[in-house]
């Protein structure tokens, strides 16, 4: 706050405007709340404005104000606009704030009024009658859409298979395979086979990307979030915090992806981190002097190597480090058990042999997978909704009380599901994620009840899990 004076002294002799010389001083009430950021700049300057006359003292009555100021008087954009618009907008309040952020604080109501200027001449001559600054239009940006497409990917009909029950349930989704197999082009892929975003989700989505300064010109899309950290990312840049505390890749991937390569290389801390998120669909951040909640309900979806050198798996391969079974499990018992307790899938995923590679490409492709996906999603939509359950309205998010009314199995399936709990040592959260993917494959199918073929499947991506746990 120590250079805002600064800034608005310079914007305001920029644009003419002459200071009385005397001291001033600027109230910033609550003084108690720590304020930080360029955003105050123009509130700042508007008061000063309307105290000198320069705009009518009355004109500024029920507008919220944001925007950082140039030396030159230009208003430059800031973050966190959108959800700056909603809150007024919940007060009956207008807004006043960059042009470059109008697109973007339009989306908060089509009725509230809204000015964005670009610079402080501009808002003293809408004030004065002399200029009308026409209220912003909401904008949708148009991401240029990669060629990316499932059937780009020869082989790996199983990994396929659950990428798409994934998406279907809204599932987490471990892949452990070596090196160019075809883990991240499997991972690239999943955006192409998932519904756009909801309405609402599309305003969630927004503001958390609004927060952290992520929306570009002020238009929004649709697309589901897909973020991609290296595995060098810190705790703080995963889960969020910093000076500011501000959002991490779990929230920047609400209602998204967060694509984990390489996973056993991500510090053990960051990892651990994820499971609060993964669990409750939302991250605290707590700090000396405030403490803030984002929201984190994403998909997760990890890549990782059977061993170090990767070659655990490979016929007639001996590791120089030991057996092939223990230079695995000294590399997977990385990842700690209550996190990958958390995957609801767990997949190998093979090499892809040269006769893979000749083969011609795959007749179905991501259109055709996004419409059982999108048809999957709908049967659980409506099922949730009915059970008058807040969205999401995936199995993956059901409640477990209201999951074991509706994935009861057949009398086949629960014989299966009690051996399998017994002889695989399930938690209840094993238990449940289980029947949460037993739910889903039942919905790709179409069918009311789970039968012991889903539950069959479902047990089949917990069975890698169990291979490590034994191995450690």
């Amino acid at each position: 706050m120590s250079e805002a004076k600064e800034r608005v002294r310079a914007a305001l002799v920029a644009s003419g405007l002459a200071l009385p010389a005397r001291r001033i001083t600027i109230n910033l009430a609550p003084a108690d709340v720590p304020k930080e950021g360029s955003h105050y700049d123009l509130p700042i300057a508007l008061g000063l404005m309307a105290a000198i006359g320069a705009v009518p003292s009355d004109a500024l009555a029920g507008f919220a104000v944001l925007g950082e100021l140039g030396l030159d008087g230009s208003i430059a954009p800031v973050a966190g606009v959108l959800p700056a618009a909603i809150g007024a907008n919940s007060r009956g309040e207008g807004l006043i704030c960059p042009s470059a952020c109008g697109s973007e604080a339009a989306w908060a109501s089509p009725e509230m009024e809204i000015v964005a200027a670009s610079s402080l001449i501009q808002l003293a001559n809408h004030f004065k009658g002399s200029q009308v600054l026409m209220r912003p239009k909401p904008a949708i940006r148009e991401v240029a859409s990669p060629k990316l497409d499932l059937s780009d990917i020869k082989g790996q009909e199983s990994a396929k298979r659950a990428l798409e029950v994934a998406a279907a349930g809204g599932h987490n989704l471990l892949m452990i395979g070596p090196p160019g197999s075809g883990k991240s082009m499997l991972a690239a892929r999943l955006p192409t086979i998932l519904p756009t975003l909801a309405p609402a989700e599309l305003l969630e989505v927004s503001m958390i990307a609004s927060v952290a300064g992520e929306i570009a010109d002020g238009a929004l899309t649709n697309r589901r979030p897909f973020r991609a950290p290296h595995h060098s990312a810190s705790m703080p840049a995963l889960v969020g915090g910093g000076l500011r505390a501000k959002p991490g890749e779990v929230s920047l991937a609400h209602h998204g992806v967060l694509f984990l390569d390489e996973l056993p290389e991500f510090q053990p801390q960051a990892l651990d981190a994820l499971r609060q998120p993964l669990e409750t669909g939302e991250v605290a951040i707590a700090r000396a002097n405030h403490r803030v909640t984002y929201p984190a309900r994403f998909m997760l979806v990890a890549a990782m190597n059977p061993c170090r050198c990767g070659r655990a798996s490979d016929p007639g391969f001996t590791c120089r480090r030991g057996p092939n079974v223990r230079c695995a499990a000294e590399y997977q018992t990385r990842l700690s058990g209550p996190l990958l307790d958390r995957i609801d899938l767990n997949i190998e995923v093979p090499a892809v042999t040269a006769a893979d590679l000749i083969l011609p490409p795959p007749a179905e492709g991501s259109r055709e997978v996004a419409a059982r996906v999108a048809q999957a999603r709908a049967i659980q939509t409506r099922r949730y909704a009915a059970l008058d359950l807040p969205p999401p309205h995936t199995n993956a998010t059901a409640p477990a009380a209201v999951l074991e009314e509706v994935a009861r199995p057949d009398s086949a399936g629960l014989t299966l599901l009690r051996e399998a709990a017994d002889a695989m040592h399930l938690s209840a959260r094993g238990y449940h994620r289980v029947l949460r993917v037993a739910r889903t494959l039942a919905d790709l199918d179409g069918a009311e009840k789970i039968g012991r073929v889903h539950l069959a499947e479902a047990l089949s991506y917990r069975a890698l899990t169990d291979e490590i746990r034994r191995a450690a």
